[in-house]
């Protein structure tokens, strides 16, 4: 079988098959760490992803698993880490709120100790765990879904997925990030709406990472510039050194920009092939990609082989 797409969600369903027993091959145009993925900010929370119902279980079930991966946070790249969603309330969210460990209501919002990916560490993790499970990686261009070789197919290509499959859609909703050396932030902390109004494109929020410190963001909607600009750079810095003033200060180290992949709801999807073979869709996972990769991916494994 073969899995179309390198980022958290291709691989992480790639692994869940490999690790089941079934042969499995990834495609993908570009290595992870040129993916949306590798760019990510890497805290754990359903964003900017619909159905709520549906992302709160996927959400969950790839909790319990980085929680388990953060007792080897060198090589998963995933840490514990405490901090703040200012202005969220828990009557804001759905059910699954309710069963994350710890979270609790606060002044201004809302606390938690919550997984933090450090994306690039966690990619390579994925792809040696996959390599060792028997699991190859490809380069390889896919322009027909329906051509690729193999029995089942799953699509796990993001943003791709609109001109691929095609899905009008999917759409993209640009991030822009700064780093920056990290003047001794220990915790992250979020100012953004968590809610299904996505109307505001500005967002506050930095995650500390081994790399340094995230700023962000932005959520630009049907914007495909993957260039830095760097009047947003600035309001980014400004708005989050309003919050730690120390930041305002720290030297800047780079810019990454990355379009997230939404659509109206996430397609978890078994299609088949008028030649009697399969295809699995998985994609669409707006901001929240790294938060429902596991369960998403074990979801998408069911699909493509279904219990007798």
């Amino acid at each position: 079988m073969i899995v179309v797409g390198s980022g958290v969600a291709g691989l992480t369903t790639a692994l869940v098959l490999a690790e089941s027993g079934r042969r499995v091959r990834v495609w993908a145009r570009e290595p992870a760490e040129r993916t949306t993925s590798a760019v990510a900010g890497g805290l754990w929370w359903p964003y900017r992803i619909e159905p709520e119902p549906l992302v709160g279980a996927w959400a969950l079930e790839s909790l319990a698993v980085y929680e388990e991966l953060s007792d080897r946070p060198d090589e998963t790249g995933v840490r514990l880490v405490d901090g703040v969603h200012r202005g969220t309330r828990l009557d804001e969210l759905g059910t699954w709120a309710g069963r994350v460990p710890g979270l609790r209501a606060v002044a201004d919002g809302l606390a938690a100790r919550l997984p933090v990916i450090d994306m690039p560490v966690h990619l390579a993790w994925l792809r040696e765990r996959l390599a060792k499970a028997g699991g190859v990686v490809e380069t390889r261009e896919v322009t027909d879904l329906a051509g690729v070789p193999a029995p089942v197919v799953v699509n796990c290509t993001g943003l791709g997925a609109r001109s691929l499959v095609p899905d009008p859609a999917v759409r993209p909703v640009r991030g822009q990030l700064v780093v920056v050396e990290n003047p001794g932030v220990t915790t992250w902390f979020t100012s953004v709406g968590h809610s299904s109004d996505h109307s505001s494109a500005a967002s506050t929020y930095f995650i500390p990472q081994p790399g340094g410190l995230l700023l962000g963001g932005t959520a630009e909607e049907d914007d495909w510039s993957l260039e830095p600009d760097p009047a947003t750079a600035a309001a980014i810095v400004a708005r989050c050194a309003a919050v730690r003033p120390e930041i305002a200060q720290a030297r800047v180290l780079g810019h990454r920009v990355g379009l997230r992949p939404a659509r109206h709801a996430v397609r978890l999807q078994r299609q088949p092939l008028p030649d009697g073979r399969v295809l699995v869709h998985n994609y669409g996972h707006g901001g929240a990609g790294i938060t429902v990769a596991w369960g998403c991916a074990r979801e998408a494994a069911g699909l493509a082989f279904p219990a007798a």
